[in-house]
C-alpha cells in the first residue's frame, strides 16, 4: 500500500486516514473541541519512530481491512486500551475492544474499550472508529521478527516463553478503515494529559457529585426513600445522591421512563423533599423502551430492527429521536428537580445463561449495525443526557455501564456488575491512561472486615457509593465497623476542596484526578522495585505467560495516586500489611503520620480502622468540616489548609459556584496556598490569588494547620 499521509491535527498530534472511514465515530459524536491552548502549554515533543514507520498490510480477501503496524521497543511497556479489570501493562495481549457488560476473560472485552494505548516511551495510538478494533499490542510475530537465538526447545529449555518479544504492534481496522491519531508526550503523562485535552478536556461535576451517594431497594417507594434518606441524619453520615432503582418507573424491563403512580404519586414533591433535606436525586433507566411508554409511538420507527426485552432500541444518531428522549427526560425529570441518571445495561451480554442485546447483524434507520450500534450506545447516552442538563445551565453527574474514546468531557463514572475488590482497584488504575472514571462501588461484603476494606476503597474513588439495590445494606449494616465507616465518609467530605480543584486540573489541564503508578514512577524505578520482589510466591502477580504457570513482577495496579499529593494502597480482607510504591521523595501517613523515604519499596502494616494513604512531604491539603451534605451555591464554610512535614509546600485551591456552567463565562478562580517556615522555625500560611476569598469560603475565611511531626516509620 502506498504511504500514508500525517497531518498536524492539534499541538503533539497527529492524524492519518486509511480507507473510508464512516460516520458517526466516537469523537465526532461527542464532538469537543480540543482545548488548544492548554495542549499548547505542555512540552512538546516527538514520537520515539518516525510516523513513516508505520506499516500497512492487507488482511486478505474476507473483508477484513487491513492491518496497521508500529514499531515496539524491547522493554517497551504499553498501558490503556479503556477499562480492563485483568492487567495493567498490556504488552503480548491481544485486545479484542468489544463493549461487553460481562468481560470475565482477559481477551480486552470490556464495559468501556478504548482502542488506545500509550507507551512508557512517551507517545500514544488512537484509532476513532465505532467498530469493533482488535490490537495484537506485541502478540504477533512476522516472518524474520523472531532472533534466531530466541527460539527454544520447550521440552528441554526451561527459559520458553509462549509469548515472544515481538517489536511491533498490529492493529486490525475495520473493512471501511478508520482515522488514526498519534499522540506525543514526552512522557506517559503528556501523552495522556494530550488525550484528554484533544478530546475536550476532563469532566468537572458539580460539587454534590463528589459527596456520599446511596441507591435504595429497587421497589422502595417515595416514603420510604425518605425515610432511608433520613436515617443518613440521625446517624450522622454525610450523604449528597439518593438513587432510585427500577421500582420508580411505571413499568420495567422493558421501561417506560414514567413513574410509578403508587410508589410515586407526587414525583415533583418528592424531590422537593429530598432537596429541602440536602439530597439530590438520580434515576436508573436502561436503553429498551416499552410499548406501554408514552415515547413508544414516536421512538418506534426509528428504532432498529431487534428488541431487547420485548423493548425497541432507538436509534438516538437520529436527531429526531434524541430529541424525543431529551423533551420527555426535560419534561418529566429535569424540570421537578432531579439530577441525573444511573445509565444501566447499554452495553449488552453473552453469557449463556443470561444472553441478552440486540445481534450484531440488526440494522437501524441510520444505517449503522449492531455491532457499531452497541459501540457507540454508552456515548449516546452520556452526550444526550449531558446536553439536556447542560440546556439548563445545570451540571449534572451519574454513572454509565458502557463508554468509548472521546468520553473525557462526559460527567459520567463507569461501574459494573461483577464484584472483584482487586479487579475493581485495577480497573480504577487502568481507567485513568484512557479517559475515564471508575467507582468501585460497595454493594455488599462477606464479613465486616471486606465491608469496611471496600468502603474505605471506595471514599477514595470518583464517585463514592453503597448500592443497596438488591440487599438493602446500609453503611451500618455491621455495627461493629460503623465508627470506621463513618469516618471515612466524613473524610472524603473533609478532602471536598481537595477533590474538586483534581477536578478542575482533570478539566483545563488533562491531568487525570486518579492516575495509576506509570504516571509517577519511572520505568527504571518500577523495573527495580518488581527485581525486588521478583520471586515473592505470596505476591499476586501478572504475566504474559499466565496460561503456562509463569510469573513476571509485580505491575503495581493495586496504589494509586488522588490528585497531586495523595497516594492510595488499599487492603483486602485478609490482609494486615503490604509492601508499596513510594514515587521519590519523603512521604508521611496520612493519618497515622508516620514518615517514610521514597523512591522505593516500603512494608506497611495497619489494622483495619486504617486505609494506608501516604501524602507527600511539604504538601497543603485544603479541607472543609465533615458537613452532613455538600454546601449548595452561595453557602459558605470555613476552609483549613493543612500542611504536612517540614519542607515549605503549596497547593492549588480552585472554586466556583459548584453547580452551573457559569464558570465557562470565567465566574471562577484559582488560589494558591503556600506554608513556608521561618526563621523561629515556626511555619507562615499565604493565600494569593483573585480579589476576596474563594466564592465558597469568602464569609467564613480560612485557616492554616500543621500535623504533628511524627518519629521515623520502621
Amino acid at each position: 500500500m502506498k504511504e500514508q499521509i500525517w497531518i498536524a491535527a492539534a499541538p503533539g498530534v497527529w492524524r492519518t486516514t486509511v480507507g473510508n472511514p464512516g460516520k458517526p465515530t466516537p469523537l465526532s459524536w461527542i464532538g469537543a473541541s480540543p482545548r488548544l491552548e492548554a495542549m499548547e502549554r505542555l512540552p512538546q515533543g516527538e514520537p520515539p519512530f518516525e510516523l513513516g514507520e508505520m506499516r500497512l498490510f492487507d488482511a486478505g480477501s474476507r473483508g477484513r481491512g487491513c492491518i496497521v503496524s508500529f514499531p515496539l521497543g524491547e522493554t517497551e511497556k504499553l498501558y490503556g486500551t479503556g477499562l480492563q479489570f485483568m492487567r495493567m501493562n498490556q504488552r503480548g495481549r491481544t485486545r479484542y475492544l468489544r463493549v461487553n457488560s460481562d468481560p470475565k476473560q482477559d481477551t480486552g472485552e470490556s464495559h468501556a474499550p478504548v482502542p488506545f494505548y500509550v507507551s512508557d516511551r512517551g507517545y500514544g495510538v488512537l484509532v476513532d472508529s465505532s467498530a469493533i478494533v482488535t490490537m495484537h499490542l506485541g502478540s504477533t510475530m512476522r516472518r524474520g521478527d523472531a532472533a534466531r537465538d530466541r527460539v527454544r526447545d520447550r521440552n528441554a529449555d526451561s527459559g520458553w516463553k509462549a509469548t515472544l518479544v515481538s517489536p511491533r504492534a498490529e492493529i486490525q481496522l475495520p473493512p471501511e478503515g478508520a482515522d488514526i491519531y498519534v499522540f506525543a508526550g514526552p512522557t506517559l503523562e503528556a501523552v495522556v494529559r494530550r488525550y484528554n485535552l484533544f478530546c475536550g478536556g476532563g469532566a468537572l461535576p458539580p460539587k454534590w457529585g463528589l459527596g456520599f451517594w446511596h441507591r435504595v431497594p429497587k421497589l422502595f417507594d417515595a416514603d420510604e426513600a425518605f425515610e432511608e434518606a433520613l436515617e443518613f441524619r440521625k446517624r450522622d453520615f454525610p450523604c449528597d445522591v439518593i438513587g432510585l432503582e427500577p421500582g420508580w418507573h411505571s413499568k420495567s424491563y422493558p421501561v417506560t421512563y414514567e413513574w410509578d403512580g403508587k410508589r410515586f404519586p407526587d414525583p415533583r414533591r418528592f424531590v422537593e423533599r429530598m432537596s429541602e433535606n440536602g439530597f439530590r436525586v438520580n434515576l436508573w433507566e436502561h436503553p429498551y423502551v416499552s410499548p406501554d411508554s408514552e415515547l413508544y409511538a414516536a421512538l418506534e420507527p426509528l428504532s432498529g430492527s431487534h428488541t431487547v426485552w420485548g423493548g425497541i432500541a432507538p436509534d438516538y444518531t437520529l436527531p429526531e429521536a434524541a430529541e424525543a428522549y431529551k423533551e420527555q427526560h426535560d419534561r418529566r425529570h429535569a424540570a421537578i428537580g432531579v439530577s441525573g441518571y444511573k445509565l444501566d445495561e447499554c452495553d449488552g451480554s453473552e453469557l449463556t445463561n443470561n444472553a441478552w442485546m440486540f445481534p450484531a447483524h440488526a440494522e437501524f434507520p441510520s444505517g449503522l449495525d449492531g455491532e457499531r450500534m452497541r459501540q457507540l450506545y454508552g456515548l449516546l447516552f452520556q452526550k444526550m443526557t449531558g446536553d439536556l442538563f447542560r440546556s439548563r445551565n445545570r451540571r449534572t453527574y451519574g454513572l454509565v455501564r458502557a463508554s468509548n474514546a472521546g468520553a473525557s468531557p462526559m460527567p459520567y463514572v463507569l461501574y459494573s456488575d461483577l464484584y472483584d475488590h482487586r479487579q475493581f482497584i485495577r480497573a480504577l488504575c487502568n481507567a485513568s491512561f484512557s479517559g475515564l472514571l471508575w467507582t468501585p462501588e460497595v454493594r455488599k461484603a462477606r464479613n465486616a472486615e471486606d465491608w469496611v476494606r471496600r468502603m474505605q476503597t471506595v471514599c477514595f474513588s470518583p464517585l463514592a457509593m453503597l448500592n443497596a439495590w438488591g440487599d438493602g445494606t446500609k453503611p451500618w449494616s455491621y455495627p461493629e465497623a460503623e465508627p470506621i465507616v463513618r469516618h471515612y465518609i466524613k473524610l472524603r467530605m473533609r478532602l471536598l476542596p481537595y477533590l474538586y480543584t483534581a477536578f478542575a486540573a482533570y478539566r483545563e489541564d488533562g491531568v487525570p484526578p486518579f492516575r495509576a503508578m506509570p504516571f509517577v514512577v519511572g520505568p527504571e524505578q518500577t523495573a527495580q522495585a518488581e527485581a525486588k520482589l521478583a520471586g515473592d510466591e505470596s505476591e499476586i502477580l501478572n504475566t504474559t505467560d499466565a496460561a503456562y504457570g509463569k510469573r513476571t513482577g509485580k505491575q503495581w495496579d493495586d496504589q494509586y495516586m488522588v490528585g497531586e499529593a495523595l497516594l492510595v494502597a488499599p487492603l483486602f480482607e485478609g490482609e494486615t500489611e503490604r509492601d508499596v510504591l513510594l514515587p521519590p521523595g519523603v512521604w508521611y501517613g496520612f493519618e497515622t503520620g508516620s514518615r517514610y523515604e521514597g523512591g522505593r519499596v516500603v512494608r506497611v502494616r495497619t489494622g483495619l480502622e486504617h486505609i494506608p494513604v501516604f501524602v507527600r512531604d511539604g504538601a497543603v491539603i485544603p479541607t472543609i468540616p465533615a458537613l452532613p451534605s455538600v454546601p449548595a451555591a452561595g453557602e459558605t464554610t470555613p476552609l483549613t489548609f493543612v500542611h504536612f512535614g517540614e519542607a515549605d509546600g503549596e497547593c492549588r485551591l480552585y472554586d466556583d459556584d459548584g453547580e452551573t456552567f457559569d464558570y465557562e463565562a470565567g465566574r471562577c478562580g484559582w488560589w494558591t496556598a503556600r506554608v513556608t517556615r521561618k526563621p523561629d522555625g515556626g511555619y507562615a500560611g499565604e493565600l494569593t490569588g483573585p480579589d476576596g476569598a474563594a466564592f465558597s469560603y469568602r464569609e467564613a475565611g480560612w485557616t492554616f494547620a500543621r500535623t504533628k511531626l511524627p518519629a521515623e516509620a520502621e
